[in-house]
């Protein structure tokens, strides 16, 4: 694949999303967010610290104040470097003096309930309510679930490139020999190609074959792909710094009448999904209606995970596709649609595009066929 290379995002585009994240908390009757080294970082400033470590590197974010990085002094100057710097002030700590402390005073003795992102270390969280008794905490997934779910046209972009990369990797892996080869192999093969059309990082590459096929996140071994397996197809990473996620089921040599009954199933269930997604609709809507095409079928016990997730800096990220998730679809909101149907013992099939959601509809992100591929 080829084409220019996009813009990278400049310290305007990250002040913006501070600002937009400390609105959010304000408005969720939050007194801030607190922001460690993982994916909310990186989306508000563009910094992920050279090595996670037990030094504390804290985001600051409350409302009316500037953004404030608190940084290890020997990591501050890779901090400085990062696109979003210039939009925040950097405060560091040294070895010996106690980090919390630097938090406290990024957050002037602060009282009230903060947001705090996921994968923050609970010896972080503790040493904060040590260092500020008069605050408490809230994980962002929680308090902000769609803080980074809308995404502008520049993410976008990058998204729609991510998932143009992960269909060239498919189109390439149909055209290799699957029967006599182990799921590993093959798995070795999706993840070149996934980096040859442009990912910088692969986080998955699922090649779960005849009854592997009935465990969805199958791990890859050595068994050897047959003549007659299905075979389900799921990767995904990380190109540009956006996810791509897709699953596609194909057959080694022609399939049994019930092998197609179940694809086609699976597919027309896709498609329900699919046409599911439109502005103001409930995200369990979608769910639902992928859904009642397998149970409508009599499949409905082995579709056994949701229908959905968010993808964007991480590829599984908020808004989630399920039963009792309330909250109404955007525009600009991306995530998958991939109903399975599993067969213990048998065979599994599963069939993924990431969609977004426009202002009139839908648009997928992923166009390879989702017809049954027959492969060697």
């Amino acid at each position: 694949m080829t084409g220019t290379a996009p813009a990278p995002f400049g310290a305007d585009d990250y002040r913006a999303r501070m600002e937009r994240a400390a609105r959010a908390a304000a408005d969720a009757g939050l007194a801030g967010l607190l922001v460690a080294p993982g994916p909310d970082l990186v989306w508000l400033t563009g910094y992920a610290p050279p090595a996670v470590t037990e030094r504390l590197t804290l985001l600051v974010l409350t409302p009316g104040r500037d953004p404030v990085l608190v940084v290890p002094t020997l990591e501050a100057p890779d901090a400085a470097k990062a696109p979003g710097a210039p939009a925040l002030t950097l405060r560091d700590w040294t070895d010996g003096k106690d980090p919390y402390a630097a938090a406290a005073a990024a957050l002037l003795d602060s009282t009230g309930r903060f947001g705090i992102s996921d994968n923050t270390w609970a010896l972080h969280l503790l040493g904060l309510q040590k260092a500020l008794p008069g605050t408490s905490y809230a994980s962002l997934t929680d308090a902000l679930p769609m803080l980074r779910a809308v995404k502008d046209a520049a993410e976008l972009r990058l998204l729609a490139a991510a998932g143009a990369a992960a269909d060239a990797a498919f189109e390439e892996i149909r055209k290799v020999p699957f029967a006599g080869r182990k799921e590993s192999d093959v798995a070795a093969d999706l993840a070149h190609l996934l980096r040859r059309f442009g990912h910088s990082q692969v986080d998955f590459t699922i090649v779960a074959s005849g009854p592997n096929g009935a465990n969805p996140h199958h791990e890859v071994g050595d068994r050897v792909i047959e003549h007659g397996d299905m075979v389900v197809l799921d990767f995904g990473g990380l190109k540009d710094g956006y996810g791509s996620d897709t699953s596609r089921t194909v057959h080694v040599g022609e399939p049994t009448d019930e092998e197609r009954r179940v694809h086609d199933l699976v597919r027309e269930a896709q498609e329900a999904g699919f046409r599911a997604v439109r502005p103001g609709v409930a995200c369990q809507e979608v769910d639902r209606a992928a859904r009642a095409v397998i149970a409508d079928a009599g499949y409905g016990e082995y579709f056994i995970h949701r229908t959905g997730h968010g993808i964007g800096v991480t590829t599984h990220e908020p808004p989630y596709m399920i039963e009792g998730e309330e909250q109404p679809l955007v525009p600009g909101m991306c995530f998958s649609v991939e109903p399975g149907v599993y067969l213990p013992g048998r065979f599994g099939v599963r069939i993924e595009d990431i969609v977004t959601v426009t202002e009139d509809g839908a648009r997928r992100l992923n166009d390879t066929t989702r017809e049954l591929v027959i492969v060697d």
